[in-house]
């Protein structure tokens, strides 16, 4: 926002989940986004959106986090934050319909605005897709849409680049649809390939940036920048 700007952010006084705008010398409250939190393993984009929003940096607010893994440690990131943390797996339902019954009802129960995955690692209906459509976020640690697609999570994406030769990775925060890693890109970031790199020391860089852009484009929704058209996503200045 420009210095010249009569719209200036002020979140002093409201605590971490609080943000203000004073236009003209009145206060208006931007709504945060309520959001869903989806994760099956340790939770470190999670602990990062945490931390963002408790320095003020990330207008939303995090409703729930769920995942498939009863073991995954994000649940206790959650826990330890005083935000509802809740298993749910398909192991649990008779059939794929009764899980998306269920999980559509604790969305509604937590009045979602967003479902954000953060190592999800089963993809959703298209149930729940449509339900929630352009309203699912996801990130994956490479430039889609290359080394995306089924089997490309983790480690093996950052083998797979590096077996490539490409001197060029990154991050892509995109919208989830039907299609696996393919939706529309909302935010990319790039990220050198060194040329003694490891996968491990080439994945370290690279969740680094994911912590800081993950949450620079969900604000974009926060702030509705967010345009969505013939499957582009635009940034509204």
């Amino acid at each position: 926002m420009c210095p010249s700007s009569p719209l200036t952010r002020r979140s002093d006084t409201k605590g971490p989940y609080w943000s203000e705008f004073v236009i003209i010398g009145k206060v208006v409250e931007m709504k945060k986004l309520n959001l869903a939190i989806l994760c099956s393993g340790g939770g470190t984009n999670l602990q990062a959106l945490i931390d963002a929003m408790e320095k003020g940096e990330l207008s939303a607010e995090i409703k729930i986090v769920i995942s498939n893994n009863s073991n995954a440690f994000a649940l206790e990131r959650a826990r330890k934050h005083n935000i509802s943390a809740l298993h749910l797996s398909h192991k649990q339902f008779t059939t794929p319909e009764e899980f998306d019954q269920r999980l559509l009802e604790v969305l509604k129960q937590n009045q979602i605005d967003m479902i954000i995955l953060a190592g999800y690692m089963k993809m959703l209906s298209p149930t729940i897709i449509r339900a929630y459509k352009y309203r699912i976020l996801n990130i994956h640690p490479a430039l889609l849409p290359h080394f995306g697609g089924p089997g490309m999570y983790g480690m093996h994406v950052h083998e797979a680049v590096i077996k490539s030769g490409v001197k060029i990775t990154g991050v892509t925060v995109h919208i989830v649809d039907e299609v696996y890693d393919h939706g529309a890109i909302v935010m990319q970031k790039p990220v050198e390939v060194k040329d003694d790199d490891t996968p491990e020391s080439l994945a370290e860089r690279v969740l680094k940036v994911e912590h800081d852009t993950y949450k620079k484009a969900i604000q974009l929704f926060a702030e509705d920048r967010i345009k969505i058209r013939d499957s582009r996503a635009y940034i509204k200045p």
